[in-house]
């Protein structure tokens, strides 16, 4: 971590009433790495070549070059906040048992060089924007070129050793610094490859579900935290309190393994530059079940049953009280 500290300080860290263990990190020939990944456990990868063409070249300026001139998807909010929200829940003429909900944040097609104008003009209390791209055929030739030359050797290697399901996509993120994405957990896999700059990872088990309120899965925010980790309400989240995680600074070179069901809140250093990152999602292998479950596979399992009552009862507002009804008395200690 020395190295790190030489780049970064602590005041560049958002500051939550919360203790974290740090991430292990390790080499990338290190065995201990796919010990941790066999365990479904977080671990940052040091000094390997995943994304070294990108390391190399994907400067702002070069990205702005060769990122293409078709639109690229672009999030815009008020505040440094971009929390995900499903558009297909939201309430509307197509969508009559959809949810009231207004976006916390719009998403726009946009140039990238109308984006990059913007980074670089941008003024404390204007809108903040945050750039996320597929990595596909529709970008510049270049990154193309780039992209084809990342070690894919190393990533189909541990793919294949712990029986992943395909890769999905590969995201390119461009982000103002002191942007956050609030905690949430995918059901994918994930490499998460930083390029430029500096982000730090909070992460939390699968067996801190209780702890951190995910929102219900039909509302927009499904996989999403209630809590606002800015200002939690204890009184509302009270077992927010006992919430343990681990954290890590991921620099440029690094790749954290993010496992699936694993709750993660990323955020851009304060007055650390803008920051380049690219992921790589893999579907669920398929699910060969051991007894005792394990943790991820237990929240797999709650959130299929709420998704069944949901579509049985057709009414949100039922499935609470039917969980309620299945345990009070019977299965409360």
């Amino acid at each position: 971590m020395a190295s790190e500290k030489k780049q970064w300080d602590s005041s560049q860290l958002r500051k939550y009433d919360l203790n974290f263990e740090p991430i292990p990190r390790l080499h990338y020939k290190d065995p201990k790495i796919d010990e941790l990944i066999k365990a479904n456990q977080p671990v940052l990868i040091t000094d390997s070549n995943i994304v070294k063409p990108a390391r190399e070249k994907w400067t702002l300026e070069y990205l702005e070059r060769n990122l293409g001139n078709s639109g690229h998807t672009v999030y815009v909010s008020r505040n440094h906040k971009f929390k995900f929200y499903d558009d297909k829940k939201i309430l509307n003429k197509n969508n009559p048992k959809g949810v009231e909900f207004t976006p916390p944040t719009k998403r726009v097609e946009m140039k990238v060089f109308e984006f990059m104008k913007r980074l670089r003009e941008w003024k404390r209390g204007e809108e903040r924007l945050y750039l996320q791209q597929i990595l596909n055929s529709t970008v510049g030739p270049a990154i193309v070129e780039d992209y084809m030359k990342f070690d894919w050797h190393y990533v189909a290697e541990k793919k294949n050793k712990y029986n992943w399901g395909e890769l999905t996509s590969n995201l390119l993120f461009i982000s103002m610094e002191g942007n956050v994405t609030p905690c949430h957990y995918d059901e994918q896999q994930n490499l998460f490859a930083q390029i430029q700059g500096f982000k730090r990872c909070i992460l939390f088990s699968p067996d801190q579900f209780e702890c951190l309120y995910p929102h219900p899965v039909h509302h927009p925010h499904d996989r999403q935290s209630m809590v606002d980790f800015d200002r939690p309400d204890y009184t509302k989240f009270p077992k927010f309190k006992n919430l343990k995680g681990c954290e890590t600074v991921i620099e440029p070179g690094d790749v954290l393994y993010i496992p699936i069901y694993w709750w993660h809140h990323v955020e851009s250093l304060m007055r650390g530059g803008p920051t380049v990152t690219v992921n790589f999602w893999y579907k669920a292998g398929p699910t060969n079940l051991e007894y005792p479950l394990r943790d991820h596979q237990k929240v797999s399992i709650m959130r299929n049953v709420e998704k069944m009552l949901l579509e049985v009862l057709q009414d949100p507002k039922e499935v609470g009280p039917l969980l309620r009804a299945m345990v009070l008395g019977r299965y409360n200690e």
